[in-house]
């Protein structure tokens, strides 16, 4: 089973994507904030996948992205935001386009894990 860390700070977002991760049969845990995911991968807890908004309260998923990937977890970014982010090099990761249905998303994380960046 495979391991999401989950960082979405839409309070309704989040519960909803857990409950699909959750039912697709992933162990999921989940923040809101770049502080607290960061103090979450700095403890040493390991992780399959960060699945992570693009536009936090306290910073971007790709900032996210780029500390995960360099501890070998693979990167999905769900964002609303796509053309602002841009500038950010959001083709280094995979991503999708709020709102997202429950079957792309899962596909889009089969997708990540087996061969994704």
């Amino acid at each position: 089973m495979s391991r999401i860390l989950l960082v979405e700070d839409d309070q309704h977002v989040r519960v909803l994507l857990e409950h699909v991760l959750f039912d697709a049969g992933y162990e999921v845990d989940s923040m809101a904030t770049v502080a607290e995911a960061t103090t979450l991968l700095d403890s040493g807890m390991t992780y399959d996948l960060l699945l992570a908004d693009g536009r936090l309260p306290d910073g971007t998923g790709m900032a996210l992205a780029d500390l995960a990937q360099a501890s070998g977890i693979k990167t999905l970014i769900i964002t609303g935001y796509a053309f602002q982010l841009a500038s950010q090099n959001l083709g280094r990761y995979e991503f999708l386009m709020k709102p997202v249905r429950p079957a792309e998303l899962i596909e889009a994380i089969d997708r990540t894990l087996h061969n994704g960046k």
